[in-house]
């Protein structure tokens, strides 16, 4: 039988090994957190201002969800901005401005309606001074055509803020998708993201392919956001397509969103997950797009 002296040893030397294996396992080991990717979501809609943001947060959280930042709008919905009430657009804008000064995550996202002319580029220049980087504006609920004369100014004069515009493209309205098109062909120093990539008149958009090959035609000044539209393709039998239409755009031009309330974020990144995607391009759709795009981290 080995002396106690000997036992005493053997025991340190089995513990050190032990503790070695224990640290070395919890360095290799990702944490929560890390396992989990950062995520942009470009397209979240706050209709209760400060109460629909603590809602979406606890969604995130719950759903165990890491979120890098939001854009946020508050209309649309029950909160429409129709021509002629400046009034209510620019106290809805100083909401939107004020909750994203609170919350840094929060990327502000303003409206002006288009019908509304000096009134509306007036609106423009005030938000853009107090930093809103973005504008969105809806051809269906606002009720405005976008081959409007009055849209292609503020577009226009947006470009030379460095405001995007944002605009539903869910093609619920004839022509939707070719008017928005045209619309940013006309303003080619404006960028533009369209909301939805088109929904189900997705193909339409591979037309970029083409138009790139057409000298001084396209300024790559159009992104999308995919948020609604890749729950509800991805499994689909059009899913190849949709995918195909992704890279004709140019990932690089594609953001993650919610369309928060109306779905969730969870649904959209696991339809994205779904998606026969790289990983590299997923990560940019995630996260690193909208990080060129706004100027994040």
């Amino acid at each position: 039988m080995p002396n106690k002296t000997k036992c005493v040893h053997i025991y340190a030397a089995l513990m050190k090994r032990f503790s070695a294996a224990v640290v070395a396992f919890a360095l290799a080991a990702p944490t929560a957190d890390a396992e989990l990717p950062t995520l942009f979501d470009a397209h979240v809609h706050l209709h209760m201002g400060e109460d629909s943001l603590r809602a979406y947060e606890q969604q995130q959280k719950e759903q165990l969800l890491q979120v890098g930042g939001i854009g946020a709008m508050w209309f649309g919905g029950p909160n429409q901005a129709l021509a002629g009430q400046p009034k209510k657009i620019r106290e809805g804008n100083d909401g939107i401005i004020a909750l994203a000064a609170k919350n840094p995550k929060v990327i502000p996202i303003g409206t002006v309606h288009p019908y509304d002319g000096k009134a509306a580029l007036a609106e423009l220049e005030r938000i853009a001074s107090k930093g809103i980087k973005v504008l969105k504006i809806h051809p269906h609920t606002q009720k405005f055509d976008p081959d409007d004369s009055r849209v292609l100014t503020l577009a226009h004069r947006a470009g030379e803020l460095g405001v995007i515009v944002l605009m539903d493209n869910a093609h619920i309205l004839p022509g939707d998708s070719e008017k928005l098109f045209n619309l940013a062909l006309k303003a080619p120093q404006t960028k533009f993201i369209f909301a939805h990539l088109g929904a189900l008149n997705f193909r339409f958009w591979n037309i970029l392919k083409a138009a790139r090959t057409a000298e001084g035609l396209f300024g790559e000044n159009i992104y999308f956001d995919i948020s609604a539209t890749v729950e509800l393709i991805a499994g689909s039998p059009i899913q190849e397509e949709f995918v195909w239409t992704i890279r004709n755009v140019g990932v690089e031009h594609v953001l993650l969103g919610s369309d928060h309330p109306q779905y969730s974020l969870k649904q959209n990144v696991d339809a994205l997950e779904r998606l026969p995607l790289t990983e590299g391009e997923k990560a940019k759709i995630r996260y690193d797009n909208a990080r060129a795009l706004f100027g994040l981290r």
